[in-house]
């Protein structure tokens, strides 16, 4: 057996949540490779939305085992906070969900650390979520952080002081107020939930399972175009979130992926900072806005919107050896007359059809084909042979120009609201 990856092949945001939950009855396990609670993958089913920042999407499902991977991040204030609500919902959380012991550990002045680096950049801040993911990124990397491992060890805190100090130490060199007395009740209670659960070794488990012929899917976070080393640098995430992350935040060997499964938007978002190509800063992006509901489920901010950009898609495809493509939110589209697609870049007066080193908008231009739109509403829609012709032909044209096939198409955000084209991938 090998393990199959799902991930986002833009700047997050692409739907990987619903998508998770959809594949999970096909799988027995459901691991996350990366990222922390900056993410935020939304469920919604039975009339209820739900939103998990650190848990895996297969929760819900009574089958699959959730796997905590040791590339995460993990805030246990936060992740109680999930796992309260998942009780509430009647979720078997301690027989379903288990944490790698090499996951590390974001501490109250991770987050602190965060917010006066952020503050401190004025004008130059990359549009951090504030949840001290990158500073506890940097502490694992500087080789002194904490992991959910050491929570069982005879000199946890000690290891925890030790850190605290040397954080408090660099917060003194900026002007950032902060109470950290007020912090750490709620994360030491975070502790004991963190201590409830079964803790191991993710690496011999998952392999073990593999050889057991067990079914694996490796869920990532945030997006392909955020990865710490072919995104949008500086304007990015801490972890790999491409396909090559799945290696090194579950333990498993390159020749050990089976499918990988791209998700993208039928447009584009982005939160934050950093170059967006394709952005409308018109009506036409706060249409777009607005009829997708395009707020930051962990953030609550507005996302830039803007048309899809083929190039970047194409890139995001190459890196990460995509199999399979998933189209998210086609039902946003519904009533524009025409859809443009940027097919090509104009490059300091070149036209290119790549994704450059830098792309920042003083550079590069997008150069547009128009394609007809589709005034149907598909969010009623529950078979792919009622799709809008104008739809078939728009997913043909991406399928043709990323040479990949489009397997499903989602058409609203019910997990019922799911065509399937490709009947294998389900």
């Amino acid at each position: 057996m090998k393990v199959d990856v799902l991930l986002g092949l833009q700047w997050g945001d692409e739907g990987k949540g619903k998508i998770v939950d959809v594949l999970t009855p096909k799988y027995d396990i459901i691991g996350r490779f990366q990222g922390g609670p900056n993410a935020g993958h939304t469920l919604e089913f039975n009339g209820i939305k739900h939103v998990l920042h650190t848990i895996p999407s297969g929760i819900f499902h009574d089958k699959a085992v959730n796997i905590v991977g040791n590339g995460v991040v993990i805030d246990p204030v936060i992740f109680k906070k999930e796992i309260d609500a998942l009780l509430k919902l009647g979720v078997d959380v301690k027989s379903k969900l288990i944490l790698a012991k090499r996951a590390h550990l974001i501490l109250p002045t991770h987050r602190l650390l965060d917010a006066a680096s952020e503050a401190a950049k004025g004008l130059e801040k990359i549009g951090s979520t504030l949840k001290g993911i990158g500073p506890t990124y940097m502490d694992k990397t500087g080789r002194n952080g904490l992991r959910v491992g050491d929570i069982s060890l005879p000199n946890f805190k000690q290891k925890y002081n030790a850190l605290i100090e040397k954080h408090k130490q660099i917060l003194s060199h900026h002007n950032f107020e902060y109470n950290l007395a007020e912090l750490e009740p709620v994360w030491f209670e975070g502790i004991e939930v963190l201590k409830s659960l079964q803790h191991i070794e993710s690496e011999h488990y998952i392999n073990d399972a593999l050889k057991s012929n067990k079914t694996i899917l490796a869920e990532g976070a945030q997006g392909s175009l955020l990865d710490i080393d072919f995104g949008s640098y500086p304007f990015v995430t801490s972890s790999n979130t491409i396909c090559a992350g799945a290696c090194t935040g579950l333990g498993i060997a390159p020749n050990k992926i089976g499918n990988v499964i791209g998700i993208f938007k039928a447009y584009c978002t982005r939160v934050g900072s950093g170059p967006f190509p394709t952005e409308l800063n018109d009506e036409v992006g706060e249409q777009i806005r607005k009829t997708g509901n395009e707020f930051g489920s962990t953030t609550g901010r507005a996302r830039r919107t803007g048309w899809l950009d083929i190039p970047a898609l194409k890139y995001a495809v190459m890196i990460n050896g995509v199999t399979e493509l998933i189209m998210m939110k086609a039902d946003v589209l519904s009533g524009f007359e025409t859809i443009k697609v940027c097919t090509a870049y104009n490059y300091q007066g070149k036209k290119i059809d790549y994704l450059p080193y830098d792309y920042s908008p003083e550079l590069l231009s997008p150069i547009y084909t128009e394609l007809k739109g589709w005034k149907q509403d598909l969010t009623g829609l529950n078979n792919p042979s009622q799709m809008p012709d104008s739809l078939n032909e728009y997913i043909s044209f991406v399928e043709k120009e990323t040479g990949v096939p489009i397997s499903i198409v989602s058409v609203g955000p019910d997990r019922t609201q799911t065509l399937i084209r490709k009947k294998e991938l389900v």
